[in-house]
């Protein structure tokens, strides 16, 4: 085919004045990576430590922060790498293997806010059923599918990708994601409509279901007592918020994919940091602040001083 070459490594163009602010981006960057893995770590140090928080909806949280962590993990690392090199490079494989983790970890954080609004649906809407429903062996269950199935269905269009055939070399993200597939000589369009399929399974259908429990948990509220409706807000407020956050995200990488190539660089840049900067820190802050036993266990972690009688 005309045009086509083996690409060894492919170049990230995505940043802007990288040159200039090498040293700016760095500190911040790798300031918001410790913050996140600190923040994330706490709380579900927190919930492992402590027996009364061993229940389902908090092992659920607990998942949804490592999910964080291994996400950011999967992008810091080179990122930071890159803002004090030369020139902005990934090899081939490391590229595929990077754009596997990003998709394959950000569908596992639908499955997970599915799993943890199932685990409120059953809470509020069958009581009496909760602790036969929700055994330790269910969660076991929801947590090792929430892994396993996005990497199922990511593998496959991550495999084709890695096997097809390169007529450039340079993205324009600053890490690899969906931008690669224009470096491609032919785009498939079978491959095109598999992506459609791994959308609508990994991440529309688990939204949907997500709005049905919380639908029937909020008509069930409405006609209890004021004791449900608090319970209700207080532990699915903050899912909700999580979810809608994250989905508006990943609807701007899904659009990214397809806009010109003259879409502003500076804009395509701050859009994307939008994912890797605060949204990972947005979990800890939510179910940290939000979820009465987390805050706590908090506030008695750092405020041990002043709730020492002996001081």
């Amino acid at each position: 085919m005309a045009g086509e070459y083996n690409v060894t490594y492919i170049t990230l163009d995505g940043h802007v004045e990288v040159q200039r602010y090498r040293y700016l981006y760095f500190v911040i960057m790798f300031t918001v990576y410790v913050l996140i893995i600190c923040s994330n770590s706490t709380i579900v140090c927190i919930i492992a430590l402590h027996r009364n928080l061993h229940e389902p909806m908090y092992m659920f949280i607990a998942a949804l922060l490592i999910n964080s962590v291994l996400f950011s993990t999967n992008v810091y690392p080179k990122l930071l790498i890159d803002f004090l090199s030369e020139k902005q490079i990934i090899s081939h494989s490391a590229c595929h293997v990077q754009i596997f983790l990003y998709y394959s970890l950000s569908s596992s954080e639908f499955l997970l806010l599915a799993a943890m609004s199932y685990d409120r649906y059953v809470s509020i809407c069958k009581p009496l059923q909760y602790p036969i429903i929700m055994r330790k062996r269910t969660v076991t269950v929801c947590l090792v599918l929430s892994w396993v199935l996005p990497a199922c269905h990511v593998a496959v269009p991550v495999a084709f990708s890695d096997n097809t055939a390169f007529c450039g070399s340079t993205s324009k993200g600053v890490f690899c994601n969906n931008l690669i597939n224009k470096l491609h000589c032919v785009r498939s369009k079978a491959m095109a409509v598999f992506g459609v399929v791994v959308l609508i399974n990994m991440s529309f259908l688990p939204v949907l279901f997500i709005l049905y429990t919380y639908t029937q948990i909020f008509i069930i509220a409405y006609r209890s007592s004021a004791e449900v409706r608090r319970k209700a807000a207080q532990t699915c407020f903050p899912h909700l918020l999580v979810l809608i956050n994250f989905s508006c995200l990943i609807i701007y990488d899904v659009v990214t994919d397809k806009l010109e190539d003259d879409f502003p660089k500076t804009v395509r840049l701050i859009m994307t940091l939008q994912m890797l900067l605060y949204h990972p820190l947005f979990n800890p802050i939510i179910y940290g602040l939000n979820m009465k036993e987390i805050s706590k266990h908090l506030k008695r972690m750092f405020c041990s001083d002043s709730l020492n009688p002996n001081t």
